[in-house]
């Protein structure tokens, strides 16, 4: 069975970083008052952010694998690389298709063409010529894996279309589990990693933000028969990114939960307790990252699940 975490994280060091106009029609948990605050800033903030965060998860033996982006094109969500690649124990890589135009531009092949010289590729699954029909499939913001049992959580939004997913379904032999989740404003949400965060033995899930109660106990039920402890998270503290998180280990094995500090402050002690049984919580301030992106320290790490050559 494959492991649900890895040890290894790939990670783009922003040159760029801004609020994203092209993405902010979809994505209501960008800030545009945290934008005007921080408009001559954002980059340098950002940045810091970005560092201090890499800095502490290398000091507790997390491999990761950093990137520079690029001056050119202008990319200013590159910070989120979840949501054009990901990486499967099986050597696929999956290619997503992407609603805003300006993220299409952070597909990079150099990147594919640099991992694959350690790790082994045996495939590439290419599901973005979708951005010609207009359907998306944004990554693990989209897809919420259950990787130890293959299956695929999904919120459908105007980010998530139905037909990408059967897709990658087909092509990844993913089984999937589609629902809607709404936020407190009643506006979809865009991605589903802010609505929940798989665990290997839990799962931190907003569940009221499944208006339909069929689709609520459905997936409750899902995540039962996979075997999960459910963390059930309120609307406002997935508004403040407590469903935002990734199980992630060290090279010594130890498991550790990543969040940020706004979504570690959301949680109550009750909720911390349980968490603190299954990992070692770590949290970063990503107040600059998390109001501009309208993401937080989930979407800013995509999972290495590749084998070594």
């Amino acid at each position: 069975m494959q492991s649900q975490a890895t040890s290894r994280i790939l990670m783009i060091r922003p040159v760029c970083f801004a609020f994203n106009e092209q993405t902010a029609g979809t994505n209501a948990f960008q800030d545009p008052v945290v934008a005007v605050q921080t408009k001559d800033n954002a980059q340098e903030n950002a940045l810091r952010e970005f560092d201090e965060m890499v800095r502490h998860l290398n000091a507790l033996g997390v491999d990761v694998i950093v990137y520079e982006d690029l001056q050119e094109p202008y990319t200013p969500d590159s910070i989120f690389p979840n949501n054009w690649i990901s990486f499967h124990a099986s050597g696929t890589v999956v290619l997503y298709p992407m609603q805003a135009e300006n993220r299409r531009l952070e597909r990079r092949n150099d990147i594919i063409d640099d991992l694959s010289q350690q790790f082994h590729v045996s495939k590439v699954v290419d599901l973005t010529p979708f951005e010609q029909e207009g359907k998306y499939l944004e990554g693990t913001g989209s897809l919420v894996l259950d990787r130890m049992n293959r299956v695929a959580f999904a919120c459908l939004s105007a980010r998530t279309h139905e037909d990408v997913l059967m897709e990658f379904s087909r092509r990844t032999g993913y089984r999937v589990v589609p629902f809607h989740a709404y936020d407190v404003g009643g506006m979809p949400v865009y991605h589903t990693n802010v609505v929940m965060c798989m665990g290997d033995t839990f799962a931190v899930i907003c569940l009221r933000a499944i208006k339909d109660l069929d689709e609520r106990l459905l997936v409750r039920h899902e995540l039962e028969k996979l075997g999960k402890d459910i963390i059930e998270l309120s609307l406002e503290q997935m508004a403040s990114f407590a469903g935002n998180m990734l199980l992630i280990h060290n090279r010594k094995g130890e498991k550790l939960l990543v969040m940020s500090t706004q979504a570690y402050k959301s949680l109550t002690l009750r909720q911390i307790d349980t968490l603190n049984d299954y990992a070692t919580l770590l949290h970063f301030d990503l107040g600059t990252i998390e109001g501009n992106g309208g993401g937080s320290a989930r979407c800013m790490m995509a999972e290495v699940h590749l084998p070594r050559k």
